[in-house]
């Protein structure tokens, strides 16, 4: 495999990735996978949430990707390279920006304070139905998404805390 090859590889399984999570996160976590995720949706003191299990999962995954890449398809341990690079970014834009658990700094502008805006529409909802936001790294323009929030209120499709819209 030429680097070209390989490079391609890994910015593909990046890019894909921000659509898998978007997927898992409204259809799986917001969906059977509610009993997980419902506690990253509520208030709490605790260091760990039951949530976290999405992340052991999903390592769990990609370390067998690269076992399994190395071993027979190496271009399956690129893609697990790129899913790696997107989980850092993820880690620390969700975790970290957003929800603070490794440092604290609230943007003030540009893209890094349209991020945390969007996700925090996204924790707007009570429950798991409706919402908006499902994605990690793309974000919609505020304005649009408490605009659906109150279209989905308003429409009986999700309960939304008032001072969020």
């Amino acid at each position: 495999m030429t680097w070209f090859e390989a490079v391609a590889i890994v910015v593909a399984a990046v890019v894909f990735m921000e659509w898998w999570a978007w997927f898992a996160h409204k259809y799986i976590m917001h969906g059977f996978g509610w009993a997980w995720h419902r506690d990253h949706h509520e208030p709490h003191d605790n260091t760990f949430e039951r949530n976290d299990l999405f992340a052991v999962v999903f390592g769990t995954i990609n370390a067998a990707m690269y076992i399994f890449g190395s071993l027979y398809w190496e271009w399956l341990w690129w893609a697990a390279v790129g899913i790696s690079i997107y989980g850092v970014i993820y880690t620390l834009v969700h975790d970290g920006l957003v929800h603070q658990r490794y440092f604290r700094w609230v943007p003030k502008k540009g893209y890094a304070k349209r991020l945390v805006q969007a996700h925090k529409l996204h924790h707007a909802t009570i429950g798991k139905e409706g919402g908006v936001s499902f994605g990690f790294v793309l974000a919609r323009d505020p304005q649009k998404l408490k605009a659906e929030l109150k279209a989905q209120r308003e429409s009986g499709l999700a309960v939304v805390r008032d001072a969020q819209i």
